[in-house]
């Protein structure tokens, strides 16, 4: 056994992902597709009432982890006004949409963010397990959570229960911001 305590590498593996965007769209599907394997799984094994609490409150705590990495990363540390949430918000969506996630996000007043949803990967998931009608959507959760972890005052309209997609045939959000007086 050789002592040297230089790293080897494989002449064979490449140095670094070819092309850094395809890299991250596959590494959003994988955990996408866990995801969705997850839920299948849970659905199968516990029924759609116990996946539906478990998984928006998953989904809630890792949004928790996941928006305070975020925000290290682009170097916010609080959010006094909509510019800056704008910001975290344009960044963590760059980081974790997927060419997949139809969604659209637009700031109509100001105050407000807008999150239009074009096709649902969750909707045509769950619809696929045959529990569509029960469903609790928890895509929304991850922002959500992701709000209330960098303590940023919000209400939502409309709230939602069950898939909107489902119950109306469109699924949007409005998330209105509160500000401390003078922003």
């Amino acid at each position: 056994m050789s002592s040297d305590p230089t790293p080897r590498t494989d002449s064979t593996a490449p140095s670094a992902c070819p092309d850094v965007e395809a890299g991250r769209q596959l590494l959003v599907r994988n955990w996408m597709t866990h995801d969705a394997m997850w839920f299948r799984h849970c659905v199968e094994s516990f029924g759609i009432d116990a996946t539906n609490r478990v998984n928006r409150a998953a989904v809630r705590s890792m949004a928790a982890v996941e928006a305070r990495r975020i925000a290290k990363l682009l170097g916010l540390s609080s959010f006094p006004d909509v510019a800056t949430i704008r910001r975290f918000v344009g960044g963590a969506w760059a980081l974790v949409g997927g060419e997949f996630m139809r969604f659209d996000f637009s700031w109509p007043d100001g105050g407000r963010l807008r999150v239009d949803v074009r096709s649902c990967f969750a909707h045509d998931g769950v619809q696929q397990l045959g529990v569509l009608p029960q469903y609790e959507c928890g895509i929304f959760e991850r922002i959500e959570g992701w709000f209330d972890a960098l303590g940023i005052g919000w209400r939502v309209e409309p709230k939602v229960h069950g898939c909107m997609m489902f119950l109306e045939g469109r699924c949007h959000r409005e998330y209105v911001f509160a500000f401390a007086a003078g922003h």
